[in-house]
Parts: structure tokens; sequence; C-alpha cells
């Protein structure tokens, strides 16, 4: 027994201490505890509401909702393939500084190739009276709930896929990108439906973005916060930063797809994402920004679903 705590004690020091030094993050509270948060209860009805709003060569394109578990309708597309099925399934999670559209087209190619894709809004992009305002930047509290019950919301759209007689439950995939792939973090260490998750431009701490990023708009941003207050939101919302999460992902594989050009963040917090996510993982950088819009990344996407839940492969330019 004390060889074992002597070896333990060897790998903290050896190991995990110096990582925790170069990234500055604190540790994560007990991780069985932090997961907790992201509960919810799975027998609540999910009151779908749907309205097909596009027929496209491949598929159709609905409008829904369906009930959140915090409360009020979630937002979403969901585009589905003809035919019967089993169809794949692919839940996305779109940036912040975006809507559920970013990932229409990408997701009617996937249904050409045999998948039922959805994908919800956040809080933040619902209207009245579900609409929650992020950025509380005085209130850290506040936005740790919302950004909670982004992922909570995900979570039971996965329910909602999974629902589907037309969906192979054993062939589920997460996109996220920027928030969606903080998000896709937390879904992978939380819940282990998915057979794989690609996370796109993912930041490890979001003081990496608030406190440390050179980008001129952000440094512009932190001249006009009161001393200290950018400080305790990044510590009050810290224990639901990606780097806690990410290393709990196995044995889901990962796909982390980063911009060689991220005007948001830089090359250290990349590679402390990196150094902390599990195996399997791949990892990929793109001479593109955070936006990843080098057509290369969606080949590289769709190459991963095709191995991990075997869609068909068809030519991205094609539609």
């Amino acid at each position: 027994m004390r060889h074992l705590i002597w070896v333990l004690t060897l790998f903290f020091v050896a190991f995990v201490a110096p990582l925790a030094a170069q990234t500055g993050v604190k540790p994560a509270a007990d991780f069985p505890a932090t997961a907790h948060l992201f509960d919810y209860d799975q027998k609540q009805p999910l009151d779908i509401h749907d309205t097909v709003i596009e027929e496209f060569d491949g598929g159709t394109l609905h409008d829904i909702t369906y009930t959140s578990p915090k409360g009020g309708a979630v937002g979403a597309y969901l585009i589905v393939p003809k035919g019967k099925g089993p169809f794949a399934a692919v839940v996305f999670g779109h940036w912040g500084n975006g809507t559920r559209a970013e990932f229409i087209p990408e997701a009617k190619l996937y249904a050409r190739s045999g998948a039922v894709s959805l994908i919800p809004d956040y809080p933040w992009d619902r209207p009245q009276p579900w609409h929650k305002s992020p950025d509380h930047f005085d209130k850290p509290e506040v936005d740790r709930e919302i950004e909670i019950q982004a992922v909570v919301d995900l979570r039971r759209g996965i329910d909602l896929l999974l629902a589907r007689p037309d969906v192979d439950p054993k062939r589920l995939a997460y996109v996220g990108h920027s928030y969606g792939a903080q998000w896709g973090s937390i879904l992978s260490a939380v819940d282990k439906r998915m057979k794989t998750s690609v996370l796109m431009a993912g930041v490890a701490e979001m003081a990496d973005i608030l406190l440390r990023s050179d980008d001129p708009g952000m440094v512009d941003f932190r001249k006009t916060q009161p001393a200290g207050q950018l400080e305790k939101y990044s510590q009050v919302t810290g224990d639901i930063d990606a780097i806690h999460f990410v290393g709990k992902a196995a044995p889901i594989p990962l796909l982390l797809q980063f911009a060689n050009y991220e005007q948001y963040f830089d090359k250290t917090s990349m590679q402390h994402y990196v150094a902390a996510a599990s195996d399997p993982k791949k990892v990929l950088y793109y001479d593109t920004g955070h936006d990843l819009n080098d057509p290369q990344a969606l080949e590289d996407r769709y190459d991963w679903l095709v191995k991990f839940i075997n869609l068909g492969r068809e030519p991205v330019l094609t539609h």
C-alpha cells in the first residue's frame, strides 16, 4: 500500500502538477459531482411540435420545438433523409455568435448519405418568454446556469433522436463548433451514447478568451470592465470549462479541428486542450480563422463520420 501511494504521488508530481502549472487551470471539483450538474429527468415528455419547411433533394427540413427539462421550448432544425432507415444520427452544436442555421448545409449533405440531423438553438437564441440573455459578467452564476441548460437541452435532443424508430441508436455522432465544442466536451464526458464526437475550434478555458486573448475587440472589451470582474467570472464559470471534461471522453473517439489563424485564443490554449483530451483522438489544423471555413475541414468531418457511423460518401461539392 505504501508503495502504491508513493507511485501515485510521484505520478502527480511528475505529470499532473506540471500540467496544472502550465495551464493555470485550477483543479476541477470532483468529476462525478460536476457531472451531476447536467442531470435531468429523461421521463419528461418531449412534447414535439413539427412543421415541414422545405423538401430538398435527399430529404426534408423541419422546424421543430421540444420541451427543455430546464423550462420552455427548444427550437431546432430536424433534417430527415428520404427512405425508411435505419439511419445514422448527428446532433450539432452551433457556435456562439451563430444560430442553428449554421449547420443546415452540412446536415443536408449528411441526409443524402443516410443521417437524421438535429440542430438545436441555445437558450439565448430563443424568442420570449424562453429567451435567456447571456454575458452577465457581473452575475456569473446566471451565465453558468444558462450554459448548463444548453448542455442539458442537447442531451434532450439525443433523447429525441433515439426515440425515433428510423434511427439506429448505435450510429449517433455529435458535431460542435466553438461554444458547441465546449458543450461537446461535456457531452462526451457525461453521456456515452455517442459513437464519436467532432469538436471544432474548441477553447480549453473561457479565460483564454476573456483574460488572455489579444483579439483587438477583446482587448478593448477588457478595458471597459470593472477591475477583477472578468477574473471572478472566469473563476465562477471555470468548473464547466472544456478542459475539465475533454479528458473524460474515452472511449468515445474525438476529432479535434483547430484554426491556424484563430483570432480568439492562442496556440497554447489549443495545446492544453489537445494534451487534456482522452484517446483515441485525431487532431487537425487548417489555414483559416475561427469559422473553420476551409472546405477540407468539412471533407475531414465527413470522412470521420463515414468511418464511425457508417455514412455513405458523396462528393461534397456536387450539391
